[in-house]
């Protein structure tokens, strides 16, 4: 069974495997499964919670391999098994099963398609030194996907549960997790709403999985700065909406702004919000700024607010707590707080600006070169022979020590 997750309580966490269940005589067994489940009328049985123990695991029969891992390209390529777990409004969570990875068959009229019912979070397992894999923070990411779920009408289920089952189906498909440092198996849980209707409501049914996708570093030769253009043509969030939450939704819109900025020669969008131009996100990473105080000199790491407008990312708050425990005994000041393309444009101006990142799992740490705002171009501190600045790749080797077990510590969950 998998400890219970008390992250400040607990050093290094271990996953223990799940007894292998024998699978059960089900009806739906026996051809392929279509995942468009007819919502049932509301009962007042009590629906069941997800249940790892219920665990049922079909063995692919066509083995793939691994192949070249500096040939992986991001979310190109798939292991041989997926977590799936059917839900429905009468009787909850039904029994997860681990599948050949497959394609998923749904009706026409499924909710998800027409009315953007799903959800999805993104996590990494890692194997270290000693040949463990590691599952990083994924506590955080399960607490954020009921987050999500919840806030689209979608069922929620036991954070520790998901965890032992997601170990499981990682351990199974373990071979597909690249030896060498800076490789990784991505992990994808989505939730969809697969109820066949055309009513706008709460989905009577939903399908909760999990694929995995081995990739590799997002820079493979180094660092690589980027250059932002700052966007204030089109808002990717705002108070009130459901820019904290990960939607797919959420996505699709950003695609066509993106697009026009690298038409210009630009790698991502620095999102703006609201005429006083706040710097929310970067593309679809967290932003951080490290400036100088005008009148003290101080030294100051800061990061926009979780007042909606931001995603409330694992990797950004692992950048503020590293912050807090090893920048502030140096002097620096970390802050979570408003602050406006101006005055970023004022610091760059007044040689104040030391650097400027971004931070996600894809690539942990983005450093940024320059950012384009209005016609002029807002320098973020790097020389030209520079590709990183040194708070970003400190960051970059903190976070991955504790994620590839260098250092043991309790963010880092190891699968027994």
């Amino acid at each position: 069974m998998l400890r219970p997750l008390f992250p400040r309580a607990s050093r290094a966490l271990r996953i223990a495997s799940i007894p292998t269940q024998s699978r059960l005589a089900l009806p739906w067994q026996g051809a392929a499964r279509s995942y468009s489940v007819q919502a049932q009328a509301a009962s007042s049985a009590k629906p069941l919670g997800l249940d790892a123990s219920k665990l049922s695991i079909e063995k692919t029969k066509s083995p793939g391999s691994l192949g070249k891992p500096e040939e992986l390209v991001f979310g190109r390529k798939f292991t041989d098994h997926m977590l799936t777990i059917e839900w429905n409004e009468r009787e909850g969570w039904l029994a997860p099963r681990i599948i050949p990875y497959q394609n998923l068959s749904l009706d026409p009229a499924t909710c998800v398609f027409h009315y953007a019912f799903e959800c999805f979070e993104g996590l990494k397992a890692y194997k270290d030194q000693s040949g463990n894999i590691r599952l990083f923070r994924p506590d955080r990411n399960m607490a954020r996907l009921n987050k999500s779920a919840a806030r689209i009408a979608l069922p929620t289920f036991e954070p520790t549960a998901l965890i032992e089952l997601i170990a499981r189906l990682v351990r199974l498909d373990e071979r597909f997790i690249p030896e060498a440092r800076g490789y990784s198996l991505y992990l994808r849980p989505t939730m969809i709403g697969t109820q066949k209707t055309l009513g706008v409501g709460p989905p009577g049914s939903a399908l909760l999985y999990v694929i995995a996708s081995p990739v590799g570093p997002y820079y493979p030769t180094g660092f690589k700065a980027i250059s932002l253009e700052a966007t204030d043509y089109a808002v990717r969030a705002w108070p009130g909406g459901v820019g904290d939450k990960k939607l797919g939704a959420n996505y699709a819109p950003c695609i066509v702004p993106q697009l026009q900025a690298a038409s210009r020669g630009h790698q991502q969008n620095l999102w703006l919000f609201g005429e006083e131009e706040y710097v929310t996100e970067v593309g679809t990473m967290n932003m951080f700024a490290a400036v100088r105080d005008r009148a003290t000199g101080q030294k100051e790491l800061v990061t926009a607010p979780l007042d909606g407008t931001i995603l409330e990312g694992v990797t950004r708050d692992s950048v503020l707590s590293l912050a807090r425990e090893k920048l502030v005994p140096e002097g620096w000041k970390v802050s979570e707080r408003k602050y406006t393309m101006q005055k970023l444009d004022e610091a760059s101006q007044e040689g104040r600006l030391i650097e400027a990142f971004g931070t996600g799992t894809a690539a942990v740490v983005s450093p940024v070169r320059s950012i384009a705002w209005k016609g002029k171009t807002v320098t973020c501190g790097l020389a030209e022979t520079e590709e990183s600045g040194e708070i970003a790749t400190r960051m970059k080797g903190w976070i991955e020590g504790r994620q590839y077990g260098d250092e043991e510590h309790e963010w880092s969950c190891v699968v027994a």
